[in-house]
């Protein structure tokens, strides 16, 4: 068993939450507190009320997610929203939510870690923006069926697929999440293949202009990396146990 402030604590260094930028409905850090100890850890991509039912089910705990409760901005304790803050006080679940520090840290974002299921090549940050590299970049050594194969083994689904640019890749940029509005700042990096979850309808045929592989592997499977990294780095760090809630949405 731990202490719940020892281990916001230790996140809050580790992420370096304070001093990286984020959109205001993220509220990186601790959303909801308990009553202190800590004796299990569970990781899930979205704080919502299933997930937070499913958490609560196994009684106290800390749940780490990368999407938290108050997307949405500042609204009225009813409904659904009443239910999933009552379930988990109930419970004595506390949340703790990190988006962007845990996109990009070094060991355990979102990105890295993606880059290392696939093989990525001397992956470093890249596509620099408020002073830090949003994504990561490296080189691939195989041919564009040989990624579009091991992201859908890594990510466990079939990855849908822009085919605009070469069928030998090799430098290859990841941004996980929703950074497909980003592709023509991507091309632009000099990358010729660019890995993230989801974008617009527009993104596919301006890829194609641009000729630049883009691939669409889902919002919710390209974050599914930061928060199983990082509930595994405390459960040694603490030795308490850790588990994964997975509840996939299929975008």
């Amino acid at each position: 068993m731990a202490e719940l402030i020892e281990i916001v604590e230790f996140l809050e260094r580790e992420l370096k939450v304070s001093s990286i930028a984020d959109y205001p409905g993220a509220m990186n850090g601790l959303q909801l507190t308990n009553d202190g100890p800590v004796d299990r850890i569970i990781a899930a991509v979205d704080a919502s009320l299933p997930v937070i039912e499913a958490a609560a089910a196994g009684g106290p705990g800390l749940l780490i997610v990368h999407h938290g409760m108050f997307w949405q901005g500042a609204q009225p304790l009813t409904g659904a929203f009443y239910r999933k803050i009552r379930t988990a006080m109930d419970a004595g679940l506390a949340v703790y939510s990190s988006h962007l520090p845990l996109d990009v840290h070094p060991v355990w974002g979102n990105n890295i870690q993606l880059a290392n299921a696939i093989g990525l090549i001397n992956p470093e940050p890249f596509f620099e923006q408020k002073g830090m590299g949003l994504g990561v970049r490296g080189t691939w050594n195989g041919t564009r069926n040989d990624l579009t194969e091991k992201l859908s083994r890594v990510l466990g689904s079939s990855v849908h697929l822009c085919p605009a640019g070469p069928e030998k890749p090799v430098n290859i940029g990841i941004i996980t999440g929703g950074a497909g509005s980003e592709v023509m700042k991507i091309a632009a990096t000099g990358v010729d293949t660019f890995i993230t979850g989801e974008g617009p309808h527009w993104s596919y045929p301006l890829a194609e202009e641009l000729g630049i592989n883009l691939f669409y592997g889902g919002h919710y499977a390209t974050e599914t990396f930061g928060v199983r990294a990082i509930s595994e780095a405390l459960s040694r760090e603490f030795g308490i146990p850790w588990s994964f809630i997975d509840h996939p949405t299929g975008l």
